[in-house]
């Protein structure tokens, strides 16, 4: 059961990168240039504050994933040789985890709140629309935030599997103490 556990994290964690990739690079990559009224306007990423913590959160977010994709292909060839240490690589593993599905989770949720105000505009500000003159713009950046919120839910998913992980190693009848102690 345990090396089939390790087989759907792996799988998982092999397909968070590649979302997470692609939000980074579908949203980091992406630029359009209009004339506007008397002047040639580019947008990127960069006028958004949002999508470049967004790119920035994703590509770490994208490394950590690797390192552990790493670290499963590690522990599973050496076949759980480890004993000693494993509990406390499995509370890392849990509490980091954690801390990068929450963290992607904030930085797509902050980007699709910058992204709707970009869509709507708001008149209050004075902020105009932008999705009605750079219409490929927020098509582009739609898409990577759509793969960056699938990439999250994976990520909330690798999360649940590292902390079943960690607590099967915990007696259930006595609180926090390891199994056969």
């Amino acid at each position: 059961m345990a090396l089939e556990i390790a087989k759907i994290e792996a799988i998982l964690r092999g397909i968070a990168i590649l979302l997470l990739v692609s939000t980074a690079c579908l949203a980091g990559l992406d630029s359009q240039t209009k004339f506007v009224i008397v002047y040639e306007k580019e947008v990127t990423y960069k006028d958004l504050n949002a999508l470049v913590v967004l790119v920035r959160v994703d590509a770490v977010a994208a490394a950590y994933n690797l390192l552990q994709l790493c670290r499963c292909s590690v522990s599973g060839w050496s076949q759980g040789n480890f004993k000693g240490s494993y509990r406390y690589l499995s509370w890392a593993c849990c509490v980091l985890d954690q801390l990068a599905a929450y963290t992607t989770f904030a930085a797509h949720s902050a980007a699709l709140g910058h992204s709707v105000l970009v869509l709507t505009g708001a008149k209050v500000f004075q902020w105009m629309k932008w999705c009605n003159r750079f219409t490929r713009f927020c098509f582009q950046i739609g898409g990577a935030l759509t793969c960056g919120f699938i990439a999250s839910v994976l990520m909330a998913m690798i999360s649940f599997i590292s902390a079943f992980n960690l607590f099967r190693l915990y007696s259930p009848k006595h609180f926090l103490r390891l199994k056969g102690t």
